[in-house]
């Protein structure tokens, strides 16, 4: 069987997200400017660490559920903030945390032998000692903010594209890779076979002698054996699951990655069985080679959607 290697060509379809991205959105919407940073990692599930203005907190589950909905899996990180322009508002100290901060900042500073007579107007810049007192987010507020969230979503998944293609290629081309020492492993089976039956032949003789043994029982004594160890199928699943892998690819949709992990598992044991059965030098290092791609690809599924 010889491989038609342009069935191989990598083609691009853009289907495939990573889950490391970044984005950035910021706008001026009347006295106030909004700003949206988000940014993700791989992870298995989605795993969220949200930072919030005072003026969001009574939308917080609203936010989380945009975010989850857009990015689906990953570690994510999202810091929000919203400036003020304009003229001044009512503000309210929140004295509690005020006494908090400054307590605990002023015995580090003491430990450290640093400075203590700016740190009360230090400490009143930290975040949410001073609130406003009286200012809710407006209907129109929210909504406009909710196109600052989802604009920076949106930036953050073109970046998961542009990281997708370039993980597209390389799991196909580790695909391809496997497929060809699956293809170098063939011209050593005749070759195993003979020599198994060598073997075997010689080991009568040298312990029996040539006339004393039963031609026919070797011959299904030989057939028994070289049955236990084909390997016909496991190269055979081997390739469908090299099929489906580009199948699932190729399918529409974001979330990807766990079914290509599930699937690279199945790539494992018809490898794995393949080395155990090989019982020859030559097919060992093409199942060591099959092996060293796999892990390869495994490593970069970990980042896939």
């Amino acid at each position: 069987m010889v491989l038609d290697h342009s069935l191989f060509t990598i083609h691009f379809f853009p289907m495939l997200y990573s889950m490391t991205g970044y984005g950035r959105a910021e706008q001026t919407v009347g006295d106030k400017t909004f700003l949206v940073e988000v940014k993700s990692l791989n992870g298995k599930q989605f795993d969220l660490r949200l930072f919030l203005p005072p003026l969001l907190k009574p939308y917080e589950f609203d936010v989380r559920g945009m975010i989850n909905e857009e990015l689906e899996r990953g570690s994510v990180e999202c810091i929000i903030s919203i400036k003020q322009n304009g003229a001044a508002k009512p503000v309210t100290i929140n004295t509690d945390l005020l006494k908090a901060y400054y307590t605990s900042v002023t015995e580090v500073a003491k430990e450290l032998g640093a400075d203590v007579d700016q740190l009360l107007a230090a400490v009143l810049r930290l975040p949410e000692v001073v609130v406003n007192s009286t200012e809710m987010l407006s209907e129109n507020d929210w909504k406009q903010f909710q196109s600052v969230l989802k604009e920076a979503l949106g930036n953050l998944n073109k970046h998961r594209i542009e990281e997708g293609k370039s993980l597209e290629t390389e799991l196909l081309q580790r695909v391809v890779n496997i497929e060809l020492q699956a293809e170098a492993i063939l011209p050593y089976e005749p070759l195993r076979r003979q020599k198994i039956k060598d073997g075997l032949t010689k080991l009568l003789e040298d312990n029996i002698g040539k006339d004393n043994y039963d031609a026919n029982r070797l011959e299904q004594e030989l057939i028994y054996y070289i049955e236990k160890i084909d390997i016909t199928e496991e190269q055979v699943r081997l390739k469908n699951h090299c099929e489906y892998f580009r199948a699932i690819l190729e399918e529409k949709g974001k979330s990807k990655g766990k079914k290509l992990s599930f699937i690279l598992q199945e790539f494992g044991r018809e490898i794995n069985t393949t080395g155990s059965k090989a019982n020859n030098a030559d097919i060992q290092k093409c199942v060591v080679l099959m092996k060293d791609e796999m892990e390869k690809a495994k490593e970069q599924v970990l980042n896939v959607l």
